[in-house]
């Protein structure tokens, strides 16, 4: 898939309080701020202030552009500050059109929560781990869970997110989710070919150079139709040579909305806010092999840095740019990019300002109405506002009075 220091230290986090706060987005009330945002002349913005508003009310041609023109473009956005005490995180949610009734293709993004349950069913698994080699029966590629996690997260890849499909099965993954309190996710379809085979195909896993061992594929349930608003979409799409003029349907295919990638997301950065059995059970090790993977940029895998250039995957303040992103910037993220839509979810972390946040984000560009042609507004609009958004509520946070 394509496309001032302050006092104290910033580690990879875990918190014990979430303060939630919904309010109301009505942008045009918060113009006469939008001068204090950014830029900050100001060494503290007021508290009370709206910081994702007032971003949202920039006169940036990038994000104005869309603001100008919010219901062809579907935008959904929610944002957290995090405060750090001695002994506690509190987080502040803000929403932007967040609904989880309001269908968006989630692409990629649902890579995420795969790799990170295939790490949870390898902990559960005696004497297996993620460097084991296996391959999928029937497929010729031989990998290991660890290869397959960190392309998952490097550079999006299909095959590698398909294989562990396979060793989980929807079910399996769906059922995982849901006993965590992330029940609002339905993952049912394989990417890039796009099969939703319910059936999976077992695993050949290698025990040493010379002995395997074969894990039983599953049957899974098929997949109802999802009723959602905007689960059509446009005018028309391509049947591979043909174009058929009538909404695109998507009542199939996988759904994963902006509340439960944020949860996924607050889970793995900030393990210890939930509950034992809300959590993720991985050991110490997986889960920094695995914050490791998800804030790694290609040049550092050995990946072809005009190819896989740094933005590539990290869409928040880098997507529109071919520049290398500084080494005190870590975006421990996972994109989406397909059908027109881009989506990331990411913690952002500043290591040597010791600015840190949360931001998750979904916009469809395809003015034309028509999917499958390839002819979407990725670069010239989607992208800049993503990294856009990103660059200002990171200003934002870097002049905010703690």
């Amino acid at each position: 898939m394509k496309h001032g220091s302050t006092k104290g230290s910033i580690r990879t986090p875990h918190g014990l309080n979430i303060l939630k706060l919904h309010s109301t987005r009505l942008v045009k009330v918060f113009m006469a701020f939008a001068t204090l945002l950014v830029f900050g002349a100001c060494s503290g913005i007021p508290e009370a202030t709206d910081p994702l508003a007032m971003v949202l009310a920039s006169g940036n041609p990038k994000i104005k552009r869309v603001m100008d023109s919010l219901d062809q473009f579907e935008v959904q956005i929610r944002f957290t500050q995090i405060d750090r005490t001695n002994d506690s995180i509190k987080f502040k949610d803000y929403d932007f059109q967040v609904d989880a009734h309001k269908y968006f293709y989630p692409a990629s993004t649902v890579k995420f929560p795969i790799a990170v349950l295939a790490l949870e069913k390898l902990n559960e698994m005696e004497g297996v781990d993620r460097d084991f080699r296996f391959y999928v029966e029937g497929d010729s590629i031989e990998t290991t869970f660890a290869q397959d996690i960190s392309k998952i997260f490097v550079v999006s890849d299909n095959e590698a997110n398909n294989r562990l499909l396979e060793f989980l099965g929807q079910d399996d993954i769906n059922n995982r989710l849901k006993s965590k309190g992330i029940g609002n996710v339905r993952i049912s379809h394989r990417l890039g070919v796009h099969s939703d085979a319910v059936a999976t195909q077992p695993l050949i896993l290698y025990l040493n150079d010379s002995t395997t061992t074969t894990l039983d594929g599953t049957i899974n349930t098929p997949p109802k139709h999802l009723d959602l608003i905007g689960i059509k979409k446009g005018i028309g799409f391509f049947d591979e040579d043909s174009i058929v003029h009538e909404p695109f349907d998507f009542s199939l295919k996988n759904y994963y909305p902006i509340d439960a990638q944020h949860a996924v997301l607050k889970r793995i950065i900030f393990p210890e806010v939930f509950s034992e059995n809300e959590q993720f059970h991985l050991s110490d090790d997986q889960r920094k092999f695995l914050l490791t993977a998800m804030h790694t940029l290609p040049r550092n895998d050995g990946y072809d840095p005009e190819e896989y250039y740094d933005g590539y995957c990290k869409f928040f303040m880098y997507g529109d740019t071919r520049e290398r992103i500084p080494n005190n910037m870590e975006i421990y993220n996972k994109v989406g990019w397909a059908y027109g839509t881009l989506t990331d979810c990411a913690y952002i972390l500043d290591t040597k300002n010791h600015v840190e946040f949360m931001l998750t984000t979904t916009i469809l560009v395809n003015k034309n109405g028509i999917f499958n042609d390839d002819t979407y507004e990725f670069d010239t609009i989607g992208l800049p506002f993503l990294a856009e958004l990103g660059r200002q509520l990171y200003s934002y946070e870097l002049h905010r009075k703690k």
